[in-house]
């Protein structure tokens, strides 16, 4: 692919991340990203056969933005608890953002079209953050800051509760006080009350 087609499926991407923001998506449609983009309809599909595939690639470019965010953001010889406390704080962020977000369709799409399989995108990125929580865990006791005898169960019941954090605040509202409340028990199950 030449530079510049790589450029325009990007534009075309990021475009289309503010349309599924917008709208969700199941009300997408292959037409609402053809005049958000402004391009013709052959145009977008050159790239994209459907909003299905168009919404995977809007996806992988929030997971690749978010990782790099999270890992600029760890300071020089941070230690595992430093890293743990600093990815909940984002998480906490991003659950109080009341600013539109690709939540509601990421619910949409996998409820919809994308039945729980082996390849599912969504589940793949929840095993990959439980995969890093653990190594923090276990490099957190190694280090003496953490006193966790199953740092893979732990690390999955921590995404479990920010994954349950999330729909709350898409469905129901949260307060910040209950985020809180969460984190601080999540942290006192690792290291002990005195957190």
């Amino acid at each position: 692919m030449s530079e510049k087609s790589v450029q325009k499926k990007k534009y075309i991407v990021e475009t289309a991340r503010n349309v599924f923001m917008e709208k969700g998506f199941k009300a997408v449609t292959m037409k609402d990203i053809v005049e958000a983009c402004e391009i013709s309809r052959g145009g977008l599909y050159l790239y994209f056969q459907n909003t299905g595939e168009l919404f995977e690639e809007v996806l992988k470019l929030e997971q690749e933005e978010t990782d790099d965010v999270f890992e600029k953001s760890i300071p020089e010889g941070a230690s595992p608890s430093d890293i743990l406390a600093l990815f909940l704080k984002e998480q906490k962020k991003e659950l109080l953002n009341l600013k539109p977000s690709l939540n509601i369709a990421v619910y949409e799409y996998f409820f919809a079209c994308n039945p729980p399989s082996r390849d599912n995108l969504l589940k793949k990125q929840f095993e990959q953050a439980v995969y890093v929580i653990e190594k923090l865990i276990q490099a957190g006791n190694e280090s003496g800051e953490f006193y966790c005898g199953d740092p893979r169960g732990a690390a999955r019941n921590i995404m479990y509760v920010l994954e349950g954090l999330k729909i709350a605040s898409q469905t129901r509202g949260i307060q910040e006080a209950a985020v809180d409340r969460e984190i601080l028990y999540v942290m006192q199950g690792l290291i002990g009350e005195e957190y």
